[in-house]
């Protein structure tokens, strides 16, 4: 099950998000090698990890297994501050467009071939879930371009938004991508079920407050 962190709900995921920011630390600084982001405390946090931000965790038994975020495009963003230059054309803004930003699984529950894991693939249904009744209907990513053919396999509905570059020690490409019901319905496909993967408000379990 997918949980949404808020500002208004963060007091009882203290725990989590401290597990999320070191699943962070190891993805993005330990395997990809994004060294700029690494801290001493282990912990990956930056400067859009703020009121505007919202967190979606997987938990099971209570750990951590995978986590990404989203950012308003109408506040700043990866795009708009960090990396300006992926983006060729006018910059995507506006209440429906969301930014898609460190997506991570811990290793061992990640895909394995082309099929996406259970993890991976409750992430992204959280995201259309969440997309679908909050009147947002498309994500700017910044991802390697291999990821493209998979989103369309996924009914997401993708453009680039300029060429790929390098950064760091992998491609990266700016896309906007748009989904709805199709999109949720192949999610829901893949796995076998339909039963939804966000956690409602009032079933967040007290068990998860640090």
């Amino acid at each position: 099950m997918i949980h949404i962190v808020t500002p208004e709900n963060q007091h009882l995921f203290r725990d989590a998000m401290e597990q999320a920011y070191r699943l962070r630390h190891r993805v993005f600084v330990e395997e990809k090698k994004w060294t700029d982001l690494e801290r001493p405390d282990g912990r990956e946090i930056d400067q859009f990890d703020n009121e505007h931000a919202i967190h979606m965790l997987y938990i099971e038994a209570g750990q951590v297994l995978g986590y990404q975020r989203m950012l308003p495009t109408t506040q700043p963003h990866l795009l708009s501050d960090v990396m300006p230059q992926l983006c060729e054309i006018e910059r995507p803004v506006g209440e429906h467009i969301w930014e898609w930003t460190r997506y991570c699984v811990e290793p061992a529950h990640r895909e394995r071939g082309r099929t996406l894991s259970p993890v991976a693939n409750a992430l992204l249904s959280g995201i259309v879930e969440w997309g679908l009744e909050s009147g947002v209907g498309s994500i700017i990513i910044q991802m390697n371009p291999l990821w493209l053919l998979r989103l369309v396999q996924l009914h997401f509905r993708t453009m680039p938004l300029g060429l790929p570059q390098t950064l760091g020690n992998e491609d990266v490409v700016a896309v906007i991508a748009s989904f709805d019901h199709r999109t949720l319905a192949r999610l829901q496909d893949m796995r076998g079920n339909t039963q939804r993967v966000l956690v409602e408000p009032e079933r967040i379990p007290h068990r998860l407050a640090g």
